[in-house]
């Protein structure tokens, strides 16, 4: 996949950026050459290869630090809740802003 100067001026343009030649050419160019490097990593063939929890992992072995998922707070839900104007099933409920 490769972009176009119209894709590169849609996306400006989408961006609210102004770019001049100079830029959108170096932005053509930077964003070509990123899709470049993604098209090669695809065409490498993963069959088989089982995924890695951390990068090092492939190199050598790496215990993660991780905690046990458990609640270190009480539930003050209601507490919180007493004093806004409105609440419906346990949820905020603000003024819409988007019609």
């Amino acid at each position: 996949m490769a972009l176009t100067p119209q894709d590169i001026g849609r996306i400006a343009h989408l961006a609210r950026l102004e770019l001049d030649s100079a830029q959108s050419e170096r932005m053509l160019t930077t964003i070509n050459d990123f899709f470049a490097i993604v098209e090669k990593m695809q065409a490498v063939d993963t069959t088989g290869v089982a995924p890695l929890a951390h990068p090092l992992a492939a190199v050598r072995p790496v215990a993660l630090r991780l905690q046990d998922d458990v609640a270190s707070e009480p539930d003050r839900r209601e507490a919180c809740q007493a004093n806004a104007p409105a609440v419906e099933h346990g949820l905020f409920l603000v003024p819409r802003v988007i019609e």
